[in-house]
């Protein structure tokens, strides 16, 4: 698929940015996009690493900002991930979104925060900022969950849990983006999501098996 087909469905600023770096869209990103990206739906994004699921989640948010008036919030497992993506799309979008990282003060209610756009921040952050009542998260229109695997984490997990759990219950018409490498019950967890699920093994680099003995890799055929 060519990305001159998301004409009309991303904002214009917002495509020829894209357009600028993408000719066209990889097979996990066609997909998201046939399977009702633009229409607000859940997805679940399954694919090997470096397949495109980041951009899958840049549509959904900047379709949320930019065409339908909303924010958006970036959930990641590490504060180290949350300030790599925040410089990311500052970089990128410098001149469309007002992108803000919130990975600071647990008690803190973050007031600031409802002049920015995109807010990109850890699972613990966001249920701080639940738990504080914070008036702008009614106007948040699309959730990212980067890493979404770590439900079955033992220490994070529950809490991303109840995240999602609350998110469903409070902003019912959010959409919820789900991302992953690697999910071993994708089905069951679309499933709880209320989500399409994409799925693809598409890799941009070839993935071989090989044994290493005595300084020399022997490959499996």
């Amino acid at each position: 698929m060519e990305v001159e087909s998301l004409k009309g469905k991303l904002h214009n600023k917002a495509f020829q940015i894209i357009s600028s770096d993408v000719k066209e869209l990889r097979p996990s990103q066609k997909k998201s996009v046939e399977a009702g990206l633009f229409d607000g739906k859940n997805l679940l994004v399954c694919t090997p690493t470096a397949s495109g699921k980041t951009l899958v989640a840049e549509f959904a948010f900047l379709d949320s900002i930019l065409n339908k008036d909303k924010k958006a919030i970036y959930i990641v497992p590490l504060k180290a991930l949350a300030t790599e993506k925040h410089k990311q799309f500052t970089r990128k979008y410098k001149e469309l979104l007002k992108t803000a990282l919130a990975i600071g003060d647990m008690d803190s209610d973050n007031n600031y925060l409802a002049a920015y756009d995109l807010i990109i921040c850890t699972s613990e952050k966001l249920d701080s900022l639940i738990r504080h009542h914070t008036p702008w998260l009614r106007d948040v229109g699309c959730v990212v969950v980067d890493e979404i695997h770590l439900l079955n984490d033992p220490g994070r997990g529950p809490t991303l849990e109840i995240l999602i759990t609350l998110l469903k219950k409070l902003l019912p018409e959010v959409q919820l983006i789900g991302l992953s490498a690697t999910i071993g019950n994708a089905e069951q967890l679309a499933s709880w999501l209320d989500a399409k699920l994409v799925k693809d093994d598409w890799r941009p680099v070839k993935l071989k098996q090989g044994i290493y003995f005595n300084s020399e890799i022997s490959f499996k055929k």
